[in-house]
């Protein structure tokens, strides 16, 4: 039985899972999205047990039959033969995307994670159910209302951050910038021009003795502790890496239990989840990655994440 991993070619996450399958000598089937269909073809015919058929590359060819799991590792959008105008562009990926896109959701494998059940995990969603499920998340507000910041800011004491909701970068003058949390001073709260243009989330801000990376696989967490030694890195770790430093830690209970309420709410089998932690020790979730990246915090703790997945692959079940 074959694991069919669904990533973009150059991507080191993707290569070092591929290459442990390898070593336990597991069948790999690797290809991307945007490979269909001048690189991939599919053709799969419905019979009584589901689809049967197979996927095909030039150098490769995997029955749908053979497969035991999927790993959807952030492919890319279909790249379609050169002459189409853009009606037929546009015509070509929404049935690409039905039609393989069909076919493979419906097949009877383990799927790490299903791209429908990772559509569910938009961030105003995440946090009402993780505070239904009895974790704690901060004070939030959505809005595209300055007024509404204003109100928001003052039961914060004026203690407010702002993020973003989806992509963590733009592409912007020729290059991609990276959108940080952001803490928000008094003269950000005097003007707030620009609010109103779209969707917008606020937080409160939390004193952080520490934040934790929990990467949630199958039945096991784990966890290192994220300790920032600038200003920046208290704001967003990712802002300044060569501020931190590391170490291993527990799960508490109550969070653990919360964890898998809440990748049972989703549907999910993988999730790299941010906390932060305060001094009174409670641990605040700010949210879920079903497809977070996890070699920078294993590389510099030890922790087996690649193995623990690789595990889950092979088996096929969580």
């Amino acid at each position: 039985m074959t694991v069919l991993v669904l990533a973009e070619e150059c991507d080191p996450t993707a290569d070092a899972v591929v290459h442990a399958l390898q070593q336990r000598e597991v069948p790999v089937f690797r290809c991307d999205t945007s490979w269909f269909p001048v690189r991939l073809s599919v053709d799969a015919v419905l019979g009584e047990t589901g689809w049967a058929g197979a996927l095909r590359t030039e150098h490769q060819e995997v029955a749908l039959s053979g497969l035991r799991s999927i790993w959807y590792r952030s492919p890319t959008a279909f790249v379609f033969p050169g002459g189409l105008s853009g009606p037929e562009r546009r015509h070509a990926a929404l049935e690409a995307k039905l039609g393989l896109g069909g076919v493979l959701w419906s097949l009877p494998v383990l799927w790490v994670n299903h791209p429908a059940k990772a559509a569910d995990t938009y961030k105003p969603t995440q946090l009402h159910v993780a505070r239904r499920l009895g974790l704690t998340v901060p004070r939030t507000l959505v809005t595209n209302r300055p007024e509404a910041v204003l109100r928001f800011a003052a039961t914060c004491d004026g203690r407010v951050v702002v993020k973003p909701l989806g992509s963590a970068s733009i592409v912007e003058a020729g290059g991609r910038r990276p959108l940080y949390t952001r803490p928000l001073n008094a003269d950000d709260l005097v003007d707030l021009h620009g609010v109103e243009v779209t969707a917008h989330l606020f937080q409160q801000r939390i004193d952080k003795a520490c934040e934790v990376r929990l990467t949630v696989i199958g039945g096991r967490m784990l966890a290192a502790a994220i300790h920032a030694g600038s200003d920046a890195a208290r704001a967003d770790f990712r802002a300044d890496y060569g501020a931190l430093t590391y170490d291993t830690v527990d799960v508490p209970g109550p969070v653990a239990a919360g964890l898998r309420a809440f990748m049972r709410h989703f549907g999910l089998v993988f999730g790299a989840f941010d906390f932060a932690v305060d001094e009174a020790g409670t641990w605040w979730m700010f949210e879920c990655n079903p497809g977070g990246q996890w070699a920078w915090i294993e590389d510099t703790t030890g922790l087996p994440i690649t193995e623990t997945l690789v595990d889950l692959l092979q088996e096929g079940k969580p």
